[in-house]
């Protein structure tokens, strides 16, 4: 399907609906003065090169992230905006609308540290054993030790750890790869653990959309955990190609358990630009679904 190594995919539509969606939840989150505790179930390895190796040979930022650099930030949405101008700050002397990739991408680390305050935690898991070095060595240049962690571990065992935390105010990210088909069913008990043990945390969750059974049932089987434990949720799909000539990842999509109350309408203003940005074909569409749906 795709490789499990995100170098090669960072920048990608995927991570435009991903990353754009995360900004907005956690600067909802981080208005209120408790701390809160970040948990990212799969890292990676926190920062990318664009003009690197890994990302220049599947060229998936040119149809991503360097699309809204091309438009700028001035004709897009706020959220957007919020993105871009975050992913600009990791490239200085950018300049919008200048027909080019940024040469950094930041990962949901990166991008999570530059919102956090300081007295805000944030645990990041990392399996793999490249990236959870390289994500220890990039973590460690910021000098952060007292507020992340990085654990060389399985996230999908991260709720027992951290769930619930002193402060009662959580929000945790999962986007494992999904290339072990046993990723899917993982997911849901993720959730469903999560919200067993503390249910008025933030849940949000990356998924892929592709032609495998596992993969379209996962959105139900949140939905129905959702639904389950009384809780909202707000569900954001981007399809950006489809077809039987469509390679790669076609679409992905978020789902958010306890979602912030402005984040629907900021979608809605949102996805229809993102699929006159980022759309590759006819069949190029979102969906926005939630609990009042």
């Amino acid at each position: 399907m795709f490789s499990y190594r995100h170098a090669f995919h960072a920048g990608n539509h995927a991570d435009v609906l991903k990353h754009s969606t995360l900004i907005a939840i956690t600067r909802h989150l981080t208005q209120k003065d408790t701390a809160l505790t970040v948990i990212d179930t799969h890292a990676g390895a926190g920062l990318y090169r664009l003009d690197g190796d890994y990302a220049q040979t599947s060229g998936e930022a040119a149809f991503g992230i360097a699309k809204l650099m091309d438009v700028g930030a001035h004709s897009l949405p706020e959220l957007l905006q919020d993105y871009l101008s975050l992913i600009v700050a990791f490239n200085p002397g950018a300049a919008y609308a200048q027909s080019s990739t940024p040469k950094v991408y930041p990962g949901s680390p990166f991008i999570l540290h530059r919102l956090l305050r300081e007295q805000d935690r944030l645990k990041l898991f990392e399996l793999h054993p490249t990236d959870g070095k390289a994500l220890a060595a990039n973590i460690a240049q910021l000098d952060a030790d007292r507020q992340i962690a990085v654990l060389r571990e399985d996230g999908f065992g991260c709720v027992p750890k951290f769930l619930p935390p002193p402060s009662r105010r959580a929000l945790l990210l999962c986007d494992p790869s999904y290339e072990i088909k046993t990723d899917y069913a993982r997911v849901a008990g993720l959730l469903a653990e999560a919200l067993k043990r503390f249910a008025t945390g933030c849940y949000a969750i990356w998924h892929p959309i592709i032609p495998r059974p596992e993969a379209h049932e996962l959105p139900r089987r949140l939905r129905t955990l959702s639904n389950q434990a009384g809780k909202p949720w707000l569900h954001a799909t981007l399809t950006v190609k489809s077809g039987k000539d469509a390679t790669g990842l076609p679409a992905s999509g978020m789902f958010i358990v306890n979602p912030p109350h402005t984040l629907q309408a900021a979608l809605k203003a949102t996805l229809p630009q993102l699929v006159e940005l980022l759309g590759q074909d006819r069949n190029a569409a979102y969906t926005l679904e939630s609990t009042s749906h």
